[in-house]
Order: C-alpha cells, then sequence, then structure tokens
C-alpha cells in the first residue's frame, strides 16, 4: 500500500550555514561596523539568541537571517520571532526557536485536513510525524497538494513516498 510521512524538520546542518552565512553578510556591512552584533545557534535546543545594541538592528539581523536562511532552503515559517526581545544590560537580546517536529495540535489539524479532502486515505500521528496511507497514489499527491494549500503556519516536508 502506498504511503508518505508529513514531517516539520530543519536539518541542522543547513541551519547551521545559514546562520555563519548571515553572521559572514552582518560583519561585512557598513551600518553594522563598530556595534555589538551576536547571533549564536544551541544545537541541542534548536534556539537562536540575537544579541544587538538596538531595535531597529533587531529587526536588520532578522532580514539578514531569514533571507540567509530561505537561500539555504529553510523556510521562513521555521522561526519563531513571537517572543518579545528583553533588555538585558546595554544589548537587546532575543531568544528564537526553530521549530524542529509537529506539535500534537499541529498534526491533529493535519489528519483534519487530510480527512475533509473526502478521499480513501487514512491518516495516523506517529510522535512527530504524520503517516498517510492509500490505495492510490494520485490521492495520495492530492492530499499533499491540499496540505500545501491549507496555508498552515509552519514549514512541512513530505518524505519517505514508498
Amino acid at each position: 500500500m502506498p504511503s508518505f510521512d508529513i514531517v516539520s524538520k530543519v536539518d541542522l546542518q543547513t541551519l547551521d550555514n545559514a546562520v555563519n552565512t548571515a553572521k559572514k553578510e552582518i560583519t561585512n556591512r557598513f551600518d553594522f561596523r563598530d556595534s555589538h552584533v551576536q547571533i549564536n545557534l544551541d544545537k541541542k535546543n534548536y534556539t537562536l539568541t540575537l544579541e544587538v545594541e538596538s531595535d531597529m538592528k533587531m529587526k536588520q539581523v532578522i532580514d539578514v537571517l531569514i533571507s540567509r536562511s530561505v537561500k539555504q532552503g529553510i523556510d521562513a515559517n521555521a522561526f519563531d520571532f513571537s517572543k518579545d526581545a528583553y533588555q538585558s544590560g546595554k544589548v537587546l537580546k532575543k531568544d528564537v526557536p526553530v521549530t524542529n517536529g509537529l506539535k500534537q495540535e499541529d498534526a491533529k489539524k493535519i489528519v483534519k485536513i487530510i480527512k475533509d479532502t473526502n478521499l480513501k486515505l487514512q491518516a495516523q500521528i506517529m510522535d512527530d510525524v504524520v503517516r498517510v496511507t492509500g490505495k492510490k497514489i494520485d490521492d495520495l499527491q492530492q492530499a499533499i497538494a491540499a496540505c500545501k494549500q491549507a496555508g498552515l503556519s509552519m514549514p512541512l516536508q513530505f518524505i519517505n513516498m514508498k
């Protein structure tokens, strides 16, 4: 029986490359000359820590980080910028978690989207993966299209098509 998995993961090496290219661009930019800017990646917890001097520079660092990540193939929705920046001494800090794995409520939304297509498919939640099985590959491809058109606020990858 044909099947595929729906996941929401970010490759750690690709993320590291994106962060390093963003750091390199920031050190070469004239508007960041002689200012305190730090981008740290916690590889264990998938979080970025941004440190800058002002709110305007924070927005510029975020723009550079997103543009470099998109060029590396990471979806911009993988970063959660919803937390506010906080003052720490003379610098402004912001913790940015990177989405890695589907949360339970997101997996339920995906299953509901697949059920609403009225195709003969079974979708089951397996930890942070949603496995979709069906008799026809065409139905599976329609389910992929439905998930892409749903406009979910998370990056989805469709893997293990068998």
